[in-house]
């Protein structure tokens, strides 16, 4: 089933998973519903729940009593998502993964090279930040994304957002893919992220550091965990803030943020912390985040 709010939708999902209680794996990984474990809950069988996104800490509770408090661990993709769930049950932080191969690095831009803002093109994604730094430091601005196509959020755009894109100094380019981003992110002096919604992880900041590439971004969610402020980037908290940085982004070490890329949030990294967590929990071992 492919509609997780639908009833049954996730009733099949719920006794497909079950069948593994027939023919038990080493360990059960889910990154979908923890409702869909419902069946393996009680079971000696050791299960990971990976979380992407904000977790909901009455189903987490409810989850880990009914797995009997010993065969069920949580992963969150920051440490602000694993902060919440600690609370409640064992949780470790293990970063997303950007797939390497797919980004170039690359050690040197021009002077010229523009700033680049890529996400869903919307006031809640910080649009406007982006927009006021180009604008107020005088550098060119590249913006990509798809913009929401429902009515308040696609009127932000046309008024706010559509009269600034001159063709020149600010572009708009619409939604890419992988290749595009990774030759828009490659040539650009910066990433804007000036994301107002609290971001889980933010995988387009570890996506430009793949390229060598520094971000720029307001310190919401796991924004400045992601972000080594003054090392791979910088965390400010207004435009006046985006703009100084700006200034400042020839400082950053391109070379830097490649290798912190490879090192945390790298799909190699992703794969090793996760088998170590794989080994631990099957061999019911005490359990530790790296």
């Amino acid at each position: 089933g492919r509609q997780s709010q639908d009833l049954w939708d996730t009733v099949q999902n719920t006794l497909h998973v079950g069948q593994l209680a027939f023919n038990a794996p080493d360990v059960v990984h889910s990154f979908g519903r923890l409702g869909y474990l419902i069946p393996l809950l009680p079971l000696h069988i050791p299960k990971i729940m990976a979380y992407h996104r904000e977790p909901t800490p009455n189903r987490i509770q409810w989850g880990y009593r009914l797995a009997r408090r010993n065969t069920l661990v949580f992963t969150g993709c920051s440490d602000y998502i694993t902060a919440e769930i600690q609370p409640h049950a064992p949780a470790f932080t293990v970063y997303n993964g950007v797939p390497l191969a797919l980004y170039d690095f690359q050690e040197d831009v021009s002077s010229e090279a523009p700033l680049v803002f890529l996400g869903r093109v919307e006031y809640m994604k910080g649009i406007d930040v982006a927009l006021e730094t180009a604008l107020e430091s005088g550098r060119r601005l590249i913006i990509a994304g798809n913009v929401p196509e429902d009515g308040e959020r696609e009127a932000y755009f046309q008024n706010h957002v559509k009269p600034h894109v001159d063709g020149h100094q600010i572009q708009y380019i619409g939604p890419v893919d992988d290749k595009q981003k990774n030759e828009l992110l490659g040539r650009a002096a910066a990433l804007l992220m000036p994301s107002r919604y609290p971001e889980a992880f933010g995988l387009v900041i570890a996506e430009a550091m793949a390229c060598g590439t520094p971000s720029i971004g307001l310190p919401s969610g796991a924004v400045s965990e992601v972000i080594d402020h003054g090392e791979t980037g910088f965390v400010e908290e207004s435009v006046d803030g985006f703009v100084e940085a700006v200034q400042r982004v020839n400082q950053i070490d391109r070379r830097k943020c490649r290798r912190q890329c490879e090192r945390w949030f790298s799909d190699e990294a992703l794969v090793e912390n996760y088998v170590q967590l794989y080994s631990a929990h099957v061999d019911g071992a005490a359990v530790q985040a790296t």
